[in-house]
């Protein structure tokens, strides 16, 4: 099993940044193999994705764009979500999840090629 617990939500302003962090733990001896994900649920729609990174390779959400950046550190079994010019429509809760068999940065927005995920973390962005 592998645990991810978010942390870096909160309450920010139009054009204002956050960064999100996302730990793991249990069998994580293989992180570095791990597709990385960022997915998000604005209340009253669909979980969607974000943004995911396996290997070197990045893949995002057109609607975050040039704004946000998704960065894995394995030494530390962290993924980031750094992220930039908030919108409203930013307001979520956002989810990080583990891939622990995707191999292609082609299948990282496919919310069902990940195995775990996190308990979410709340961004709130005001106008």
């Amino acid at each position: 099993q592998v645990q991810l617990v978010e942390s870096g939500g909160g309450l920010m302003q139009a054009g204002g940044s956050l960064r999100l962090s996302c730990v793991a733990s249990g069998r994580t001896f293989s992180f570095s193999t791990f597709a990385m994900g960022w997915f998000r649920q604005a209340p009253g729609k669909e979980r969607e994705f974000v943004a995911g990174i396996i290997w070197s390779r990045t893949n995002y959400a057109d609607s975050v764009k040039g704004r946000f950046t998704i960065s894995k550190d394995n030494a530390k079994n962290t993924v980031y979500l750094q992220m930039n010019s908030l919108k409203p429509e930013d307001t979520a809760v956002y989810y990080c999840a583990a891939g622990t068999t995707l191999r292609s940065d082609y299948e990282l927005n496919h919310l069902g090629r990940y195995d775990y995920w996190g308990q979410g973390t709340q961004v709130t962005v005001s106008s």
